[in-house]
């Protein structure tokens, strides 16, 4: 047993990294894709993170009201729920809105520099 996982370390990487954050990750797709605001994701990823609690507790024998634990999937849920988002949200902005923004990184965009006048 341990800080951060409850059973075994395989069980948590199963459980909250491979499955959770998976869910995670394409929630987080879904959210942007259908252009929810933020908070919203955080709303699905309690729910998610609930459930993520569940399946250790049925398949495992974890402790199902446990705030450590859950506070630990939690966090490593958002993560990945956030990489999910931003990375779908910046692609929706450049592609959306091509002539006012371009990428500037796999999470962000930026404005893009005015156009240029001819003098000629």
């Amino acid at each position: 047993m341990g800080i951060i996982w409850e059973v075994s370390l395989g069980d948590f990487l199963l459980v909250t990294l491979f499955l959770g954050g998976g869910a995670a990750y394409l929630t987080g797709r879904a959210a942007a894709g259908t252009w929810r605001q933020y908070p919203k994701l955080v709303i699905y990823l309690l729910l998610l993170g609930a459930a993520v609690r569940f399946i250790h507790y049925a398949l495992f024998g974890g402790t199902l009201l446990s705030p450590q634990f859950y506070a630990v999937d939690f966090v490593v849920l958002l993560i990945l729920g956030s990489i999910g988002y931003r990375v779908t949200r910046a692609g929706q902005m450049t592609s959306q809105y091509g002539w006012l923004y371009e990428r500037s990184g796999p999470f962000s965009w930026r404005s893009r520099p005015p156009a240029g006048r001819d003098t000629a």
